[in-house]
């Protein structure tokens, strides 16, 4: 774990243990299904099979992004995203199935957008709240834009109707604002008016009153609407302890109706039994684990928003799928992540994984590791390219250059802001040297002191300014 490049090796063997453990339970627990329907136990997992490989190369291509690129591209996408809810409404674009329309028909694959927008959601918001703060923004100037938003995402959604995801967008968006520093008043404000619209939206239509009376009356219709969670629970208690082996379950034999997606952490316990429920949980918690330590090593304000606010999501996500399979929760119909059946949340939750990794990369201890030549094996195999450390100058440039409408506005500021703050014609390289040594000097701490500032609200403390000594080797001068 003392490792620099610990993190990206945690993630990347989570993600594919995740992907693996999901594909052979896919395989399984379809197989029955697969083969009424058109005659082949392999159609669903070939088709699980084509979207982990999309999600690999869609995790590659996470990898190779550079930071600064994934923040101008970040409120594009996210509009794009916005644009695909409003169009999945639309009669003859978007396909409806059992009363739902949320996908779009592509030909070969069929397209959620109400998965993309997960992902965009994280990474504009992160960028936006990460700029705001940096700016010393009011608190108006941070929630205008992304509370709104965020409603609009949950109100399309909620229209398709697809009441799980708007209930993992709403961890999203309270996620981003945790982290980014929001008042304890005001967010707890927020979350019971989160709590009372969903809870509002539970017993509104008919399908979604069923799963809450079923929750708190088990035994009131047992083969009616608590079928499929009492199954749920059979399984789970015909597994035991070692389970009754791969490929040996019971329920999937048409006892527990979608045991391939909703319903597969149930598969899991009964043919892996206890310890395969474990396995899947432990991974889980490491994952929570790592994802919070890229977010606790990061110095980047955007990656610290973003891997944990990721992190949250995607194990809130997995908590609720398990809580309801278990029992402890009503029937939401939320994946559980990279295991569960369903291309589009698999190929979205591995570039989210490889968006994470790309953080873990971007440590300090990382970058000076990645810098002095320490590759690894896998960067190598990969052939990524080296990441950037992270520069308070050069993010307060591009900052500076946005605001003046382009990216050349952008490289002359720099320059006058150094002109400024120099006494001499060399002084302001001279400056920028010493701190990018991380040497002593009187321009350096003005530069630390400057950059505390963009930071020293009380609201802005949990997210990036560090509670703790920051001893990575690029900021003590070395890189070796």
């Amino acid at each position: 774990m003392a490792r620099p490049l610990a993190s990206f090796h945690l993630v990347v063997t989570i993600a594919t243990l995740l992907t693996l453990l999901g594909l052979v339970m896919v395989l399984s627990a379809s197989s029955v299904e697969a083969y009424t329907a058109v005659g082949s136990a392999y159609s669903l997992f070939r088709q699980q099979i084509l979207f982990a490989l999309i999600g690999c190369v869609l995790f590659y291509l996470a990898l190779r992004i550079p930071i600064r690129r994934l923040r101008q591209w970040s409120f594009p996408l996210f509009a794009l995203s916005v644009l695909a809810l409003f169009l999945v409404l639309i009669p003859g674009i978007g396909t409806e199935v059992q009363g739902s329309r949320r996908w779009i028909d592509l030909g070969v694959v069929s397209v959620q957008p109400s998965e993309i927008v997960k992902v965009t959601l994280v990474v504009w918001g992160a960028h936006l709240l990460a700029s705001r703060r940096s700016e010393q923004a009011p608190l108006k100037e941070i929630l205008v834009p992304l509370v709104p938003a965020g409603m609009l995402v949950c109100l399309l959604v909620v229209l398709e109707p697809n009441l799980s995801t708007t209930i993992a967008l709403g961890i999203v968006l309270a996620a981003l604002l945790w982290f980014g520093g929001l008042p304890v008043r005001l967010f707890v404000t927020i979350a019971l008016a989160g709590v009372v619209a969903a809870a509002v939206l539970a017993l509104t239509a008919g399908y979604r009153s069923d799963r809450m009376r079923a929750f708190f009356n088990p035994g009131e219709d047992p083969q009616g609407i608590g079928y499929q969670a009492r199954q749920a629970m059979y399984s789970l208690a015909d597994g035991g302890i070692w389970g009754r082996g791969l490929g040996q379950s019971r329920a999937k034999w048409s006892y527990l109706p979608n045991s391939h997606n909703d319903f597969i952490f149930a598969i899991i316990g009964e043919e892996l039994g206890f310890l395969g429920c474990a396995l899947v949980l432990g991974l889980f918690a490491l994952f929570v684990y790592t994802g919070l330590r890229i977010a606790t090593r990061s110095v980047d304000p955007f990656l610290r928003l973003l891997s944990a606010t990721a992190t949250t999501w995607i194990t809130a996500q997995a908590l609720i799928n398990v809580g309801y399979v278990v029992g402890l929760l009503p029937v939401t119909g939320l994946q559980l992540p990279l295991v569960s059946a369903g291309g589009s949340s698999l190929a979205i939750t591995l570039f989210m994984f490889g968006i994470i990794a790309n953080a873990a990369r971007h440590e300090p201890e990382a970058v000076a590791a990645l810098q002095a030549g320490q590759d690894g094996r896998m960067s190598r195999l990969l052939r990524l390219p080296k990441p950037e450390p992270y520069s308070p100058m050069r993010a307060e440039a591009a900052r500076a250059g946005a605001r003046r409408g382009g990216p050349r506005g952008g490289g002359r500021a720099p320059q006058r802001a150094g002109a400024r703050q120099g006494r001499g014609g060399g002084q302001p390289k001279a400056a920028q040297a010493r701190a990018a040594r991380g040497g002593a000097g009187k321009p350096a701490p003005r530069r630390r002191s400057g950059e505390s500032r963009g930071t020293s609200s009380a609201r802005a403390t949990r997210a990036w300014e560090p509670t703790y000594p920051m001893p990575h080797a690029n900021e003590r001068g070395r890189y070796r």
